[in-house]
């Protein structure tokens, strides 16, 4: 008979089998901070226009899900700022590795973060911007159609579905709209007798006519549909003149009946005034070899626009995407906090100037966390000298010049360059949390894979979305 062997004491113990332990600098903090790095790189090599690459990788290590995390908050809490947060975060590790290997304790160097974070939400430049108002990201939808260029996108006031009409009836002007959330098809009904067994096809005729003339006979000649369209009620709406349209997402009949003004009906009735809707032009289009259908509102200001993205290829578009996404909730953004910053680098320059100083008047090994962390917001390289020379002269707005010929710097806020303050207020918060967070842990315990199908991803909201 085998002898039992025991498990080593300790923690190792406490262990399934298969799991695996690491602890200490060399096991665990280089380890989680390479990881880190190797994130914020990837996404580094693709900041600016083609920064859709973090919502394609599929992050696994721990550690790097936490910088992951952090670009989740900026997410919820402004809109915009992800890429900074990734970015910074992996050069703050990036320089606190530095200091570990050169003999600074994990405290010290997260305690030197903290203080350095302090003084930089105090510094921060702000410039306030002459604007209050109320918007909601919704009013702004995206619709993407692949072909042509990016220079081909257009905005339509009002919204644009990939789908065509269900009947002959393919454009109507100044009309009256009425939606219902259900289909638009006879219910099945049970038969009593011979009698109405005979009858009942011809009175399924007639009852489905009934409904159609008397919703006609109301002015409504566009009927928006939640569910089935039957081949009937397709007869009589091109017999009558109406324009049927067939759209199962909910959330894009909520929008549309926002964008005309309609209320949605759960039964097939004749609309009231209250509940019909209007559209100025609701017509079948073709964008490339899509089949589309437009609702366009010819007033200047509509209750949803959309914007329609045209590119060669699917990632071009998410780009577009993410670009307009980050633009209206920049704008969301404004209307609850109107104060702003320079942008182009000036920010991030004259921050690092002053925490520099800062570190310099601290006693204790945390200067050089402080030193390191004004390093990690460098973020230009050829014209980091001249952006640091006009700092230094007090010219606290001057940013990189991305339009000068070779190495150039500009005054960002006499060139409209500006970005938000709370878009740098918190990603210098999250990213430094992250990054702290990241530091701190100093054990990992790796268990055996489970096995058993993966869950399956969750859809998109709606065809367009």
């Amino acid at each position: 008979m085998a002898m039992h062997v025991p498990k080593a004491p300790g923690f190792a113990q406490m262990l399934k089998d298969g799991a695996k332990h690491f602890s200490g600098l060399e096991e665990a903090v280089y380890k989680n901070i390479d990881a880190c790095k190797e994130l914020s790189r990837t996404t580094r090599s693709s900041f600016g226009p083609h920064a859709t690459i973090l919502q394609e990788l599929e992050v696994q290590h721990p550690a790097a899900k936490m910088l992951v995390l952090a670009t989740h908050q900026q997410e919820q809490e402004v809109g915009d700022g992800t890429n900074f947060v990734l970015v910074f975060a992996g050069a703050l590790l990036e320089q606190a590795e530095f200091l570990l290997r050169m003999g600074l304790s994990v405290t010290e160097v997260t305690e030197g973060y903290e203080l350095a974070l302090k003084k930089a939400l105090e510094i921060l430049p702000v410039s306030v911007m002459a604007q209050k108002s109320t918007f909601n990201v919704d009013s702004i939808r995206v619709s993407k159609i692949l072909g042509a260029g990016v220079l081909q996108s257009s905005l339509v006031q009002g919204m644009v579905f990939r789908r065509a009409v269900e009947g002959e009836v393919t454009k109507m002007s100044k009309a009256k709209i009425v939606v219902y959330s259900c289909p638009l098809d006879i219910m099945q009904t049970e038969t009593k007798n011979a009698e109405e067994l005979i009858n009942f096809s011809q009175g399924e005729e007639n009852f489905v006519e009934q409904q159609i003339k008397a919703i006609s006979d109301t002015g409504c000649k566009v009927i928006v549909s939640g569910g089935k369209v039957g081949e009937m009620a397709t007869h009589f709406c091109n017999k009558y003149g109406v324009l049927v349209l067939r759209l199962m997402s909910k959330w894009d009949l909520r929008r549309l009946c926002k964008a005309v003004g309609a209320t949605p009906l759960p039964r097939v009735t004749a609309p009231t005034v209250e509940e019909s809707g209007y559209c100025d032009n609701v017509y079948l289009d073709e964008i490339g070899d899509t089949p589309v259908i437009v609702f366009r509102q010819d007033k200047a200001e509509s209750a949803i626009t959309t914007i329609v993205i045209r590119g060669s290829t699917d990632n071009i578009m998410d780009d577009m995407e993410r670009a307009v996404n980050d633009g209206v909730n920049t704008y969301k953004a404004l209307t609850r906090d109107v104060r702003m910053v320079p942008g182009a680098g000036a920010t991030e320059i004259e921050v690092a100037k002053q925490i520099t100083t800062l570190g310099e008047s601290t006693p204790g090994l945390e200067q050089y966390a402080i030193k390191k962390f004004a390093e990690a917001l460098e973020v230009a390289t050829e014209v980091l000298s001249l952006l640091y020379a006009a700092h230094q002269e007090g010219k606290k707005n001057v940013g990189v010049d991305i339009e000068a010929v070779g190495a150039g710097v500009c005054d960002a806020a006499d060139k409209g360059i500006l970005d938000l303050y709370l878009a740098k207020y918190w990603g210098l918060k999250f990213a430094t949390a992250a990054a702290c967070t990241v530091l701190r842990v100093d054990q990992i315990i790796m268990a055996k894979m489970a096995g058993g199908p993966k869950p399956k991803a969750g859809g998109a909201r709606d065809d367009d979305d």
